[in-house]
């Protein structure tokens, strides 16, 4: 059965060049056809991984023989390698994201922020990674700008669907902010949305808004689409944090998305970014 995904920004934007849809929607259907490997419906942890190991093991094929690996391999995985030859793609990214999957499968829990951001840079980091690439703008100093802005919409994401995730087995709060709050994992399970827990999901949207600006002399040093594009992402980010706090941090009764106008205001307010954020 197709599995129905919401996004909050749109892939392969018509902010993209023509000639980088097609490498950028193929990267998508791999990372996105891996994740739910590891997170859709009830098969067993060992078939998760097994599968997972076999996505691997196609990679290393990919990297040993390049575009001739794509002659007999799903169509998938056929056109990923024709992208990642013709386009030059680094494999480290690929390989990361695989990690990260993994790890979801078999690491339900974090036990601070900083173990929760190593889970970031291989589950988000190598994304911004691989479009800074297509975009010829690898250079160096670029990364620690590009790593900001995927890890603060990672931790975002994480903290619209705490609801989501905790039906799926996973917490992805640090074991220590729960702590410092007063809370338990029993609050957690009970959704409660009280003065407790409104100070911590205010602490961690607090911290995910500081990532993400932290990365925004990115989207002013990079010229034409890509900066545009980065400013647009950055701006949706910062607004699903804005209606976390609109309501109450109750991300229990209704995580947040992005409608049609907050997509308008997302974008009025990239004319003018990067701005300050309070």
């Amino acid at each position: 059965m197709p599995i129905d995904h919401y996004e909050n920004f749109p892939v392969a934007s018509l902010l993209l060049p023509a000639r980088l849809r097609e490498p950028v929607e193929a990267i998508y259907a791999f990372a996105r056809s891996a994740d739910d490997i590891a997170d859709e419906g009830n098969v067993p942890d060992e078939q998760r991984l097994k599968q997972l190991a076999n996505y691997r093991a196609t990679l290393d094929a990919i990297d040993a023989e390049g575009v001739a690996a794509a002659r007999g391999l799903p169509p998938l995985f056929a056109r990923l390698a024709r992208n990642i030859v013709d386009h030059h793609l680094p494999m480290k990214p690929f390989y990361d994201l695989l990690d990260a999957f993994q790890q979801d499968v078999k690491k339900k829990r974090y036990d601070d922020f900083n173990d929760l951001v190593d889970y970031c840079r291989r589950s988000a980091n190598p994304v911004g990674r691989l479009l800074l690439t297509l975009f010829g703008a690898s250079a160096l100093e670029n990364f620690p700008y590009a790593d900001c802005i995927c890890t603060g919409l990672q931790l975002t994401n994480f903290w619209q669907d705490v609801a989501h995730d905790w039906k799926k087995g996973r917490l992805y709060l640090p074991q220590q902010d729960l702590v410092r709050f007063g809370l338990t994992e029993k609050d957690v399970a009970a959704f409660r949305c009280d003065e407790r827990w409104r100070a911590l999901l205010a602490f961690e949207v607090a911290r995910a808004r500081a990532t993400l600006n932290a990365g925004a002399p990115l989207a002013r040093r990079l010229p034409g689409r890509i900066g545009w594009e980065l400013r647009l992402i950055v701006m949706g980010g910062l607004r699903i944090l804005d209606r976390i706090e609109a309501i109450g941090y109750d991300v229990f009764a209704r995580s947040p998305r992005l409608g049609a106008a907050d997509k308008l205001l997302a974008a009025w307010r990239a004319l003018d970014y990067p701005r300050p954020s309070a």
